[in-house]
């Protein structure tokens, strides 16, 4: 297809004889050089006289054929992933190593567990009902083989911060609440898991997550240091209350307790950096906090301080199976319900891909999901509150080289024998050492090191991470989540409402069109101006396109370095090779732009629409309203017929130079030489 034509009659003529066969070329009057184009093939739209109604045949199609396919084994592997470890479990290379990562584990989840129940506001023993159950069903249900659930420092303090209003930490009543948090909390990860809405929370910037786990981090550890101080502060997750409370309470300061959480921290900090530095000592952190209990245990057994607190009597025994009381204040836990279920999305289900990629096998983020909401189900049948990944502990697992889901098993059983043989000894356990674990482990969530580098990178994600992390720590966690996410969102919208958006020139020597402030070098064409838009276009954001548009129309001087002048735009090229989807309502406005350029005498022309974009504009009659000789493969080809316009005109007196270069100077006759040696017409060979 060829355009060497004087008019747009002409121009027409000159499609209709040339058809839709392959590229051709011929010689325009007056002009020594072909002009090839190749041909644009537009949709048959004869037999698509409105649009199809939603295809939801498609939409379930690949659902349907992955059904079918699927053989027995197939349906036990989905419904029971721990199927895919057993059939291949090489028990002479693997059992080792899960008996190893899972004592190891097991001895690092015991206090950490009776720690975090603390932080809850929950007796000690139900952080280890909480490691019971729950490991075990996930085993079977959950799909990765070196995650470690359990109670986690984050989950706990949102379970105090929400339960913290409706009941005091010392009435059955909070209890029963916990649990009940545990239930929703796995309905929701089920609901989410099975309806592949884990997508959802990708919406949420990680820069709000980092901000808001930092944030919790320091109000968790200001709510321990009232077991440092010997005695009681303010409860609450906002950080002006416990500072102005921990003042206060400055004369009934005590150092026993002070002195024993801090040696114990120091020695928890120590073994946690020497245990990460070298790996031959990596067995140093997973010992951490059982040296850390051994230590204050043996402390208080032998000089009985008056000064500090015990954890006191534990119940002995496994859980009984119970089923949640009452459902009365079930509506008061669904917001908290729905933030431990995006924490688990975001921690554990990222954890678990990390894991899996790093060990080399297939991980499910919605089955990995649905695995963790039946472990929340049935834990709460145990009195189990709230369970999700830990990070510290899948470290730990991962690092001791667990190879399956049987290292998850061996810590389980390790937690049951706690239960059955250890609570007796656990009664002489120093509240403040469970405090100077609880505090050990948030101090690596505090992620300054985030911060820092999103200064150095992103100021707008600096920006989201500083306002998360401000509101969470002077407004609360609800507050701090709600404000996060809001301004996560809305920067997400921004950047669809506001795309970018390009003018792009000709790099020298080639048929190849990049943005002009990207490369300065580039040639642009006097009369022309060629825009690429980098994103969908939609109701939402087709404003914004227009008003750049008419922009880049009326300034066009100040692209414009080199070359002859002109005293306006004669064609607007439209890249949209990377708009993979346009609606109605942007057609619309597009069309009104075109009249808008007609009665300017401006002619639009549009590269290299995709096939889906290219049927919605033709199901709407732009292609006719526009022409089908506007509309190109390439922005190359645009160009051509464009120039081939701009030189059979007399546009500024007929002279052959209509190009000019971006980022050049036009104060001598010697660079506009320069630029005259490179052709305005390129053709591919």
């Amino acid at each position: 297809m060829s355009y060497a034509s004087l008019s747009v009659k002409d121009l027409t003529s000159l499609v209709s004889r040339s058809g839709t066969g392959s590229s051709s070329s011929l010689k325009p009057p007056g002009q020594t050089r072909p002009v090839k184009v190749i041909p644009l093939q537009h949709p048959d739209t004869s037999n698509e006289a409105r649009p199809p109604s939603i295809p939801f045949d498609d939409i379930f199609s690949g659902w349907t054929a992955k059904i079918k396919r699927m053989r027995l084994v197939d349906w036990v592997d989905t419904l029971f992933p721990c199927f895919r470890w057993i059939r291949t479990y090489r028990w002479s290379e693997y059992f080792k190593l899960d008996l190893m990562a899972g004592i190891t584990v097991g001895i690092m989840l015991v206090p950490q567990a009776m720690s975090y129940a603390k932080l809850a506001g929950l007796p000690p023993i139900y952080g280890l009902y909480s490691s019971f159950v729950p490991i075990f069903v996930y085993a079977i249900f959950g799909s990765s083989r070196q995650l470690a659930i359990g109670p986690v420092a984050l989950v706990s303090l949102l379970v105090s911060n929400a339960l913290g209003g409706i009941a005091d930490t010392n009435q059955e009543l909070h209890i029963e609440l916990a649990i009940l948090l545990a239930l929703l909390v796995g309905i929701l990860e089920c609901i989410m898991g099975l309806l592949r809405l884990g997508w959802l929370i990708r919406f949420i910037s990680h820069s709000v997550i980092s901000g808001f786990t930092s944030a919790s981090a320091i109000v968790i550890g200001l709510s321990q240091v009232k077991y440092f101080l010997g005695y009681s502060i303010a409860r609450s997750s906002k950080i002006v209350p416990l500072v102005e409370s921990i003042i206060a309470g400055a004369d009934k300061f005590q150092w026993p307790p002070f002195l024993m959480g801090s040696l114990i921290l120091v020695i928890l900090q120590v073994m946690k950096h020497v245990g990460k530095a070298k790996k031959e000592l990596q067995f140093l952190r997973a010992a951490a906090p059982l040296t850390g209990i051994v230590l204050g245990t043996t402390i208080a057994k032998v000089f009985h301080p008056p000064s500090i607190s015990l954890v006191g009597e534990i119940p002995q025994g496994l859980p009984t199976f119970s089923f949640p009381r009452s459902f009365d204040h079930a509506k008061t836990l669904l917001p908290t319900s729905a933030l431990i279920t995006g924490v688990a999305i975001l921690e554990s289900v990222g954890i678990a891909k990390a894991l899996a990629a790093k060990n080399r096998y297939e991980l499910d983020s919605n089955s990995e999901l649905f695995g963790l909401g039946v472990a929340n189900i049935l834990g709460s049948l145990f009195s189990a509150y709230p369970a999700t990944g830990s990070f510290s502990r899948s470290a730990v697992n991962n690092e001791s080289e667990a190879k399956t889901g049987l290292s998850g098993l061996i810590t389980g059983i390790i937690i049951g024998c706690s239960l059955l043989f250890l609570t007796p000894m656990f009664k002489y356990i120093p509240q403040c050492a469970l405090a100077a674990i609880v505090i050990s482990a948030v101090s690596g969530l505090v992620d300054y090191d985030e911060a820092i580098f999103l200064w150095r990178v992103d100021k707008r994600d600096f920006t989201l991470w500083t306002i998360t992390s401000t509101t969470t720590l002077f407004f609360g966690i609800e507050i701090g989540v709600l404000v996060g996410v809001g301004f996560s969102l809305a920067f997400v919208i921004h950047e669809s409402a506001n795309p970018h958006i390009a003018v792009l020139g000709r790099l020298p020597g080639t048929t190849v069109y990049r943005n002009i402030k990207q490369y300065p070098e580039a040639y642009t064409y006097n009369g022309i101006v060629i825009v690429r838009i980098d994103s969908p276009i939609y109701f939402a954001n087709i404003s914004y396109i227009k008003d750049r548009l008419r922009e880049y129309e009326v300034a066009v001087d100040k692209y414009t370095n080199r070359g002859l002048e002109v005293d306006r735009i004669n064609f607007v090229i439209l890249e949209m090779s990377p708009v993979t989807h346009i609606d109605s309502s942007a057609v619309e406005a597009l069309k009104e732009l075109y009249q808008e350029y007609k009665t300017r005498d401006i002619q639009l022309a549009i590269s290299n629409p995709n096939k889906d974009v290219h049927l919605t504009i033709a199901r709407s009659g732009m292609v006719e309203l526009v022409g089908k000789e506007w509309f190109f493969v390439r922005v190359h080809d645009a160009v051509q017929v464009c120039l081939q316009y701009v030189q059979s005109s007399n546009l500024e007196d007929k002279k052959l130079s209509f190009t000019r270069r971006y980022g050049g100077s036009n104060n001598n006759s010697s660079s506009s030489n320069a630029l005259l040696k490179e052709p305005l017409l390129s053709v591919e060979k």
